[in-house]
């Protein structure tokens, strides 16, 4: 077995309640915490919700990587904005804490991935469409959370995702993920290809595998 990779301490840097209101009516009061000496410099927050059921009681965690276009606007091509709401409402209800985390476009930023949807309007998923801009399918690092959640004193969850990969890159950094909770599953006309390539490309858990993607139009040439 590999040894766990040595990842430098990080310390809370500010905690602050604040009462939160969804588009839907939702409201839930919750701390959000900031940090100093996160790995990669990035300004990732923590939203905690809820009260634990007991000393021994296991967080729900969920990593959620920013989306202006999804979080923000509402925007139909991925289910981004659903999820957020889905995930507060569940911590909520269970105790513990989100990680919104400032990684737009899986990593590649928003220019990046704004480019990335015109390729896919083009025909390309979002895999290959990433692929054709010479940037990596997931460009995501999960080590700022695993020093947020060892400052907020959790070495221990459930982590409320579709993604394996977020708990691969946990556990190898030493984090105990006790059981992998997985999201709703939040479809419309305009994400099926999308939530279908994350099924085949990167074995996301939604049952969505045997849906009929929308037909394709020619795929574009890779951008030089």
């Amino acid at each position: 077995m590999a040894d766990t990779p040595v990842v430098p301490a990080a310390t809370q840097r500010a905690r602050v309640r604040v009462p939160l209101c969804f588009g839907d009516g939702y409201r839930v009061d919750a701390d959000l915490v900031t940090f100093h000496g996160l790995a990669d410099g990035e300004e990732h927050l923590a939203v905690v919700l809820g009260e634990p059921a007991g000393p021994d009681a296991v967080p729900l965690v969920r990593l959620h990587s920013e989306c202006l276009t999804g979080d923000v606007f509402g925007s139909a091509r991925c289910d981004c904005g659903p999820q957020l709401r889905e995930a507060v409402e569940r911590i909520a209800e269970h105790g513990g804490v989100l990680l919104y985390l400032r990684q737009e476009g899986r990593g590649i930023g928003l220019y990046n991935k704004l480019d990335a949807y015109a390729l896919q309007d083009e025909g390309l998923d979002t895999y290959e469409a990433n692929a054709a801009l010479g940037l990596p399918e997931d460009d995501r690092d999960y080590t700022a959370a695993a020093q947020m959640l060892r400052a907020l004193g959790i070495d221990r969850l459930d982590l409320l995702s579709n993604n394996p990969d977020k708990a691969a890159q946990l556990r190898a950094l030493g984090i105990d993920v006790r059981d992998r909770v997985p999201t709703g599953v939040f479809t419309t006309s305009h994400n099926v290809r999308y939530l279908r390539a994350k099924v085949l490309q990167t074995q996301h858990t939604l049952p969505l595998a045997e849906l009929a993607a929308p037909p394709l139009r020619a795929a574009a040439a890779p951008r030089r």
